[in-house]
């Protein structure tokens, strides 16, 4: 059985889905979008409450992935907002 490998997340890119729920969007539909467990938002939603979403041993984070991290924040609010309309009757 293979180990899945843990993926690692830039900081702009977790408080970018933190933000979302914030807006009031659904925990589960950002996390789907965003291809995370929903349990994973969640713990990054209650650490970013109390302020430590970027707590101490976070990974330095170079320009290019920073980059990236914004890049994909930037296609999810988008595809999040065609996915709200699709609710509205």
């Amino acid at each position: 059985m293979k180990k899945i490998p843990k993926r690692e997340y830039t900081i702009e890119f977790k408080e970018q889905a933190v933000k979302q729920v914030k807006m009031g969007k659904s925990i589960g539909l950002i996390a789907k979008e965003l291809g995370l467990v929903e349990q994973t938002l969640r713990n990054w939603v209650k650490l970013a409450e109390a302020g430590k979403l970027n707590g101490s041993g976070s990974k330095v984070v170079t320009p290019e992935q920073m980059d990236l991290s914004r890049l994909r924040a930037e296609n999810v609010i988008p595809i999040l907002d065609r996915h709200e309309n699709l609710y509205i009757l």
